[in-house]
């Protein structure tokens, strides 16, 4: 399956791009022809990607408050306008992973930080270039740790369960401006993210990054109609048939 040649000319904003669902949806969008902004705070290896690529790199870090309208100005200078923002960066927390009851409060802060403030200020700087072409898509990552209480996972979990929520209130709020929000779970991967959390996992039962985003961007490109904000990756499949 390749990703569809309507993301031609799309201007597309992805964070935390420099490796893993991040940099095979950067390979696959610019290979179908969009214009696509790289944002990462690893510099060196957003630099090889966006060389690689032709993306335009931006190095900076989602969770600082300042960066926001920083990051959004140049992406609309980049791009001239932004029709596609898929807020993939994330922040797992503290590894090993401990219970709720011992994660130091700033390990939680950092999590809310990255999972759902830095999405938030960032959208909230980009809505004007959204809400002017009347048409743009916001994607939030989601995870089933979202929905399901799994000990250990607790600042990764409020911070998932809060951004699908956060996407739901978007939708509520925009969806007659013409702006569509979608909190999408990949599922289990082969990242440096997922073998940080279970160091033991087996490789041969976590899904390729970069068949994911084929999957995501076909689904994101045929979806127009789909009832509701959040779809795993078995809807999306459903959706492929």
């Amino acid at each position: 399956m390749n990703a569809p040649m309507r993301y031609e000319r799309q201007r597309v904003l992805v964070t935390g791009a420099s490796r893993g669902l991040g940099e095979a949806l950067v390979r696959k969008l610019t290979q179908s022809g969009a214009r696509v902004v790289a944002l990462s705070r690893d510099g060196e290896k957003l630099a090889v990607l966006a060389r690689e690529t032709g993306a335009h790199a931006i190095v900076a870090d989602v969770a600082q408050k300042e960066a926001a309208y920083a990051i959004a100005g140049e992406v609309v200078h980049a791009l001239g306008g932004v029709d596609l923002i898929i807020h993939n960066a994330g922040y797992l927390g503290a590894t090993p992973l401990r219970l709720l009851a011992d994660t130091d409060c700033e390990d939680l802060e950092r999590s809310l930080a990255v999972n759902v403030v830095g999405p938030f200020r960032l959208t909230k700087a980009l809505l004007p270039s959204l809400l002017l072409d009347r048409g743009g898509t916001v994607v939030t990552l989601s995870s089933d740790a979202a929905v399901s209480a799994y000990p250990h996972w607790g600042a990764y979990s409020v911070g998932k369960a809060a951004l699908d929520h956060l996407a739901r209130i978007f939708a509520a709020e925009l969806e007659s401006h013409g702006v569509r929000f979608l909190a999408l779970d990949p599922g289990d991967m082969r990242t440096a993210m997922h073998f940080a959390a279970i160091p033991d996992a087996d490789p041969e039962k976590l899904r390729d990054p970069a068949r994911v985003a084929e999957e995501m961007l076909a689904f994101l490109a045929r979806a127009r109609d789909a009832e509701g904000v959040r779809f795993s990756a078995s809807a999306w499949r459903e959706v492929l048939k």
